[in-house]
C-alpha cells in the first residue's frame, strides 16, 4: 500500500488562496474521520468508481481546532520581542500541527485500506490532513485548491463518532462550493 503524494501538494492544507485552478470531473476528495458511515461512503465510491480510468482520489482528514494559546501571542511594544514571540508561535503551531498530524494520520490510512479493498487502484490515492478553524472551510479551500469534480461527505446523526459532517456544514458546502458536485452519503 502506498500514498502518493506530489511535491506541490501540501501535507497540511490550512490555507490555500488558489480559487480558480481548473475543476476536473476525474479528481473525488472524500472527507473522511474514524466513523462507520465514512467506512460506507468508501465502499460506496471505491466500489462505483474502481473502474473508471484515470480517476483519482484525494481522502482529506480534518484535525481537532488547534488550542487557542496557539492563535496569537500576547505582542510587545518592543520590535525585536514581537519578532521573537511571532518566531516561536510559528514554530509552536508547526510542533502541534506535526504531533497531532502524527496522532490522527492512522485515520486516513485505515481509510486507504477500506478504499483499496473494493478494487479502487491505491496508486490513484493521495492523502491529505487540513486542521480545523472551521470543518466546512477547510473542506472548500482544499477542494478549490486542487481543483476536485467531487467532494464526498457523510452525514453523522447525534451519535456520530466525531463531530464531523453536521447539517450546517453539509448546507454550507452545497450553498458556497459552485461548480463541484457535493454527494452526501447517509
Amino acid at each position: 500500500m502506498t500514498t502518493k503524494t506530489t511535491g506541490d501538494q501540501p501535507f497540511f492544507t490550512a490555507k490555500q488562496t488558489t480559487l480558480n485552478r481548473h475543476i476536473s470531473a476525474k479528481t473525488i476528495l472524500i472527507a473522511v474521520d474514524d466513523s462507520d458511515k465514512s467506512v460506507r461512503a468508501l465502499q460506496y465510491v471505491g466500489t462505483l468508481l474502481r473502474d473508471i480510468r484515470d480517476m483519482n482520489v484525494t481522502l482529506f482528514h480534518v484535525l481537532n481546532p488547534m488550542p487557542r494559546e496557539l492563535m496569537e501571542h500576547g505582542g510587545s511594544e518592543d520590535p525585536e520581542m514581537e519578532d521573537h514571540l511571532g518566531e516561536q508561535l510559528r514554530k509552536d503551531q508547526e510542533e502541534w500541527l506535526r504531533v497531532e498530524g502524527a496522532i490522527e494520520y492512522p485515520i486516513l490510512v485505515t481509510a486507504m485500506e477500506r478504499l483499496g479493498q473494493t478494487g479502487f487502484p491505491l496508486d490513484h490515492v493521495t492523502l491529505k490532513l487540513g486542521y480545523e478553524r472551521d470543518i466546512a472551510d477547510s473542506i472548500m479551500d482544499e477542494a478549490r485548491a486542487g481543483g476536485y469534480g467531487t467532494v464526498v461527505v457523510t452525514r453523522h446523526g447525534p451519535t456520530g463518532t466525531k463531530r464531523l459532517f453536521g447539517s450546517g456544514i453539509i448546507d454550507r458546502l452545497v450553498r458556497d462550493l459552485s461548480g463541484v458536485a457535493v454527494w452526501v452519503l447517509e
